[in-house]
């Protein structure tokens, strides 16, 4: 594993920031992972689940197969602008936990499980690493049939500045690189969306979560997955540039170009 290089480590360690990290970047073009930093420490998920939504619904659906009209518009939304709603039905249309547990054995996952058992309809519950992320997105590009990445990823590089919820979803990687990047984000627990004052499993259902992943530069070069934990009470612009300020000080690579303004 790479050391842990003393910018990054004054990131996580000012008392301004205070972050729990989970931190797995790959570069796809030497193959080698070029940051990494609790990969295996597992985190409630949030939206990132929803990446596993769409990939068991699309499963074993064949090159030729059309997405209809009706779920195409609910999983563009669902992937461009993390819609809730959309989540939700496909949980239930799918079988909730048992999407987690197909999934799991289909991209050899190693520390992703379904929600704790006091709380199984609560997607966002899924715990999930960053390691297990990059796998993912690994399957997406290099192993999943062309019609599934290119729907899949086609939406991830096309993301809504703002959530369906109203949060602005241009933190982490949207906000440290500009052109060619890709984005699944993740939050949890501000403003009482996704709240629960307790712990379960091994996964603190407590602290604000805010997880940037997707992929960087040309060609998708960079894998990226962070997921952070704040502790509670942290305002959303306050963790939004905190984790921002992470994403730059990694080691990613592939052009590195200003992005938006963070915000607040």
């Amino acid at each position: 594993m790479p050391p842990l290089r003393a910018d990054l480590s004054a990131v996580l360690t000012t008392s301004s920031v205070m972050l729990t990290a989970g931190v797995t970047v790959l570069d796809r073009d030497t193959g080698q992972v070029t940051e990494q930093l609790n990969p295996d420490l597992p985190f409630r998920s949030a939206s990132v689940v929803k990446l596993l939504v769409v990939l068991d619904f699309l499963w074993d659906r064949g090159t030729a197969y059309e997405i209809p009209a009706e779920d195409r518009a609910r999983l563009e939304v669902m992937l461009r602008s993390s819609d809730d709603d959309a989540a939700s039905y496909y949980w239930d249309e799918l079988g909730g936990g048992a999407i987690v547990d197909r999934m799991v054995q289909r991209l050899g996952l190693t520390h992703t499980t379904r929600p704790p058992a006091t709380h199984p309809g609560f997607w966002g519950y899924v715990a999930i690493t960053a390691a297990d992320t990059v796998r993912i997105y690994q399957y997406l590009l290099d192993q999943a049939p062309a019609p599934v990445r290119e729907f899949v990823m086609g939406q991830l590089h096309q993301p809504t500045r703002y959530g369906t919820d109203g949060f602005d979803q241009y933190f982490g990687i949207a906000s440290a690189f500009s052109g060619d990047f890709s984005i699944k984000q993740g939050w949890s627990g501000f403003l009482g969306s996704g709240r629960s004052r307790e712990t379960d499993a091994g996964i603190d259902l407590t602290s604000e979560a805010l997880h940037t992943t997707g992929t960087v530069g040309p060609g998708d070069r960079a894998i990226v997955a962070v997921y952070t934990l704040h502790p509670v009470g942290t305002p959303y612009e306050q963790a939004y540039a905190d984790v921002t300020e992470l994403v730059r000080a990694l080691d990613i690579p592939g052009p590195a170009k200003p992005g938006v303004p963070d915000a607040g």
